[in-house]
């Protein structure tokens, strides 16, 4: 590997720095929205929404955590408190004493509905709403291109 970098060129620079504001900012929005709104993180809104779209709206938490884009430390110090709040529940798994499972609970099933609304009227404003059709087609195959590269690394 050469110790010579091969230098984004202007256009490039040009693409890069507002999507690099864009990742640094995004995040943020949705969390002061939800925390407004709901009271949740916009990574606690994800464990529970990842939860509400798996069978039996269960998983073990190892696969939680990957999903997630967390650590298995991270995903465990927030569904304690999610837990704690009851919008989940932890315990062994049946088949393998070795892994813990969270379940969605009937409480967090209605925070999820209380929580949408606003939400997706928070993505709507701030990303979509911005857009025509074809963009919006566009941005999401340049974003599946990117994540399938990321995933690959």
């Amino acid at each position: 590997m050469s110790d010579e970098a091969a230098w984004l060129d202007d256009e490039e620079m040009a693409a890069w720095l507002p999507l690099i504001g864009l990742v640094m900012r995004l995040p943020g929005a949705l969390d002061q929205s939800l925390r407004r709104d709901v009271g949740l993180s916009h990574f606690e809104y994800g464990v529970l929404v990842t939860l509400e779209y798996a069978e039996n709206q269960t998983m073990r938490m190892s696969d939680l955590a990957f999903l997630c884009n967390g650590s298995l430390s991270r995903l465990s110090h927030v569904a304690r408190r999610l837990e704690k709040d009851g919008l989940l529940r932890r315990y062994a798994c049946p088949t393998d004493g070795r892994s813990t499972l969270a379940t969605l609970t009937d409480s967090g099933r209605e925070l999820l509905k209380r929580a949408a609304p606003g939400h997706v009227q928070t993505v709507r404003s701030l990303i979509f709403d911005e857009l025509s059709r074809d963009e919006v087609r566009l941005l999401g195959d340049m974003a599946r291109r990117i994540v399938d590269r990321i995933k690959a690394l």
